[in-house]
């Protein structure tokens, strides 16, 4: 097979080689959009005069039906032709003859595949962010069904204070919001049009950028030929904001996990996404949050390889850069299973909403409320955390809980104490209270479900 660069060698590529270099094991996914992109660079070559317009008609009628053969499973991809590209044009060449061969004018494979890598992150980020607001819905649904159940909130994973179970849960949705706000972000960095940087420097034929960007939806041409072929700036950004994203589905999974095991009883996964033992009959395990909190490692691997391919390379284009696919391949593919399997599996979760409130009044939850009643009536803080602390130890050598203690207790620590003490140490009541915007009162959570509605439509 005679490589698109055989003028200039002698001798025949090693078989050995073209199994080292080639991509189309991996690249050929890209092919949709290499048609897509090629089908746009023909009307420009043959709108500007620069190749017959009846060639630019028959090239363009020969990609339509490589799509075709490709979707029906027909296209045989070849491994010594190398990559996605090098096939396609070599099934245009014997489809049309002379008039395919005149296709990769005014371009090379380096603005070709930039062109290729930004038309498909364009599409999977668009994905992604539907999926997230999908998410975000479901939690949303949850969050609305269970807004009077009360749990336990942590910090450094031991009981701090009182929370509602949809303040918990509102805190994911925040967290997806500004996945999305990054992603957005993103796609206006990866809607920037290569094509016709060619090799690196431009081209000297008259070729019209702006038309093709148009034609192929993107929002601006790249303004430097050099930086447009060695950029992957693009990719990096996406990655890096999947490695966030992934961070924070890893953090819910986590909190599944915990709160399915025996020592937390808090809820009950569905049978329908967990998975049992090879030994044990009685296990019952969280194996898909499990995978998605291991499943972000990959992506956290996929970020920090694409960061090592680039950091080295000098300016342009480098083979190096060949690299790049397998990690955004990866990651587009991870982040929309674990998305995907996360919104089917969230609405089938059981909460055990008497276990939940049973440790959200215990551990001396309420204690904070104990302080913020004496700063009421005048004490220092820092003296009504002193005085609340001692409250707390002698429950703790006494055995009781800070409901049980009597009034002359409470008197013996501070004799601010009055007997309204007890509408203060209640969960229902400490949640109550919290109304600072953003805090976990009801009236506070019903504004965030209000606000939230609106970014989730």
């Amino acid at each position: 097979m005679k490589k698109p660069w055989s003028g200039r060698f002698a001798g025949k590529t090693s078989k050995i080689v073209e199994s080292f270099t080639e991509s189309i094991s991996f690249d050929k996914r890209l092919w949709r959009y290499d048609i897509e992109g090629s089908i746009a660079h023909a009307k420009m070559l043959g709108k500007q005069n620069i190749i017959p317009v009846r060639d630019a008609e028959k090239i363009i009628k020969g990609l339509i039906e490589i799509a075709g053969e490709i979707e029906r499973g027909k296209f045989k991809f070849r491994k010594e032709l190398e990559d996605i590209h090098m096939n396609i044009e070599s099934a245009l060449i014997k489809k049309t003859g002379d008039a395919g061969k005149k296709l990769h004018t005014a371009r090379s494979r380096n603005d070709q595949v930039a062109l290729d890598l930004r038309l498909y992150l364009r599409d999977e980020t668009r994905e992604i962010i539907t999926l997230i607001k999908n998410l975000q819905g479901v939690i949303l649904r949850s969050a609305e069904k269970n807004i009077g159940v009360i749990m336990p909130g942590y910090t450094h994973l031991q009981r701090a204070q009182p929370v509602l179970l949809s303040h918990y849960l509102l805190a994911y949705i925040e967290m997806l919001q500004r996945d999305r706000r990054r992603l957005e972000d993103a796609l206006k960095r990866i809607t920037t049009m290569p094509l016709g940087s060619c090799a690196m420097s431009g081209t000297s034929l008259p070729i019209d950028r702006a038309y093709v960007a148009k034609l192929l939806g993107f929002d601006k041409v790249s303004d430097n030929s050099i930086d447009a072929v060695s950029d992957r700036d693009f990719a990096l950004e996406f990655l890096s904001a999947s490695a966030i994203l992934m961070m924070h589905l890893s953090r819910m999974a986590e909190e599944l996990i915990l709160w399915s095991a025996e020592e937390f009883s808090f809820i009950e996964l569905s049978d329908a996404f967990t998975t049992g033992s090879s030994i044990m009959p009685q296990k019952k395990n969280p194996d898909v949050a499990e995978l998605t909190r291991g499943k972000t490692g990959r992506v956290y691997g996929n970020l920090l390889s694409l960061l090592t391919i680039m950091k080295g390379l000098p300016l342009s284009y480098n083979r190096d850069m060949q690299e790049d696919k397998m990690p955004v391949f990866d990651t587009t593919d991870t982040v929309k299973a674990c998305l995907t399997v996360l919104a089917q599996m969230l609405p089938e979760i059981k909460f055990n909403k008497g276990k939940m409130h049973e440790a959200a009044g215990n551990a001396y939850s309420t204690a904070t409320d104990i302080a913020e009643y004496l700063v009421r009536r005048g004490i220092p803080f820092r003296e009504a955390h002193e005085i609340t602390g001692k409250i707390v130890l002698y429950c703790i050598k006494n055995k009781k809980e800070l409901k049980e203690l009597s009034i002359s207790e409470f008197k013996k620590f501070s004799p601010a104490i009055a007997k309204d003490i007890y509408s203060r140490i209640r969960a229902e009541d400490s949640i109550k209270a919290k109304t600072s915007k953003g805090g976990t009162a009801p009236s506070e959570v019903k504004k965030q479900i209000k606000r939230l509605k609106k970014l989730v439509r």
